[in-house]
């Protein structure tokens, strides 16, 4: 199941709603603190987060903010125990905040599995269906109800028709967002790619603001080996927003993809894993790592690849397809 990865992902952060923090505040103050442990945490400096939260936490151990941003962190980490700990704190000073049920589902999603824990899946649903009932409006808390009931086996609550429902809300809601969720529904829900397919490109004909929809299709476009359709979204995902340091890796994916220029992409994710944090929203630097094993496995880098890919598993031990690539070079080079 997807839990916050886009592993549940997408533009997810509802920072202004989860946290209206003033903008100028003392240094030493704990709205101060959590200030700065915001730039950190965005940053990639999770631990340095951390002892700047507690510090916030030990002058005003009732502001639930801070407990919300110290389970962010731990989330970062992949320390899913202490995350459901902290934002289960954030919730007991403040349970009517959607946003603070929507990240102890996924911290309860992370737990479950790493674990394959039963009862911790069976919290997942149950959080993500109080940050919608709290905050009907809160897209991403449905987009994650709508994932985890399709994917998740029916003992623990996965249910492919209220899957359909949180699709059906969502295109209520935003057009846009209603496309995309009904593209994720297409893929996992129903094994029909080829519709997936016409919902993406009816996101693009939106020419949506945000970034985050284009990337979502990119994704979707590379895994059908669909390079022309992937750069175009890439594109126009740089339109969208030229700055944003994702559109490096995104580029160098297709690039590898399509056999083009591969000298500029090994450029293109290198500076990628180098220049950004590795954060649960964004593409990882597992999956970068993965892509430079590609690249180096094209140009006949046998060695070079094996490393990427041992890289690449080292970071996130679960990726499946860096496993089978790894094991067949390690096979064929015998």
């Amino acid at each position: 199941m997807r839990l916050c990865s886009r592993g549940l992902a997408t533009a997810i952060f509802a920072i202004l709603l989860a946290a209206p923090f003033p903008v100028f505040s003392a240094p030493g103050s704990a709205s101060g603190l959590i200030e700065a442990a915001q730039h950190q945490f965005d940053s990639g400096n999770y631990t340095l987060a951390i002892a700047t939260l507690q510090s916030a936490i030990a002058g005003a151990p009732s502001n639930a903010g801070a407990y919300y941003w110290l389970g962010r962190c731990y989330y970062e980490l992949r320390d899913y125990d202490n995350a459901v700990a902290q934002l289960g704190k954030a919730i007991s000073l403040d349970g009517q905040n959607s946003v603070y049920h929507q990240w102890l589902g996924r911290a309860y999603g992370g737990k479950a599995d790493k674990e394959r824990s039963f009862s911790a899946a069976r919290k997942v649903k149950s959080e993500f269906e109080a940050a919608v009932q709290l905050d009907p409006k809160n897209i991403t808390a449905r987009r994650d109800l709508e994932e985890y009931c399709m994917d998740a086996p029916w003992i623990v609550g996965g249910n492919k028709d209220e899957s359909a429902a949180q699709v059906t809300a969502i295109a209520a809601l935003d057009p846009v967002e209603g496309h995309l969720a009904r593209a994720a529904y297409d893929v996992e829900g129903l094994k029909k790619p080829e519709q997936a397919d016409s919902e993406y490109r009816q996101v693009l004909a939106a020419t949506p603001h945000r970034i985050e929809p284009y990337l979502e299709a990119a994704d979707f476009w590379v895994k059908q080996n669909k390079t022309q359709d992937a750069s175009a979204a890439v594109e126009a995902a740089a339109k969208a927003s030229p700055s944003d340091p994702r559109i490096a890796y995104y580029r160098g994916v297709v690039q590898v993809l399509s056999g083009t220029d591969l000298a500029g992409a090994e450029t293109l994710l290198k500076s990628y894993v180098a220049s950004t944090p590795d954060r649960s929203d964004w593409p990882s630097h597992a999956a970068a790592r993965y892509w430079l094993g590609r690249l180096d496995e094209a140009q006949g880098k046998r060695a070079e690849a094996a490393e990427q890919y041992r890289a690449a598993l080292q970071l996130d031990p679960g990726m499946k397809d860096a496993r089978a690539r790894l094991e067949n070079l390690e096979k064929t080079s015998k």
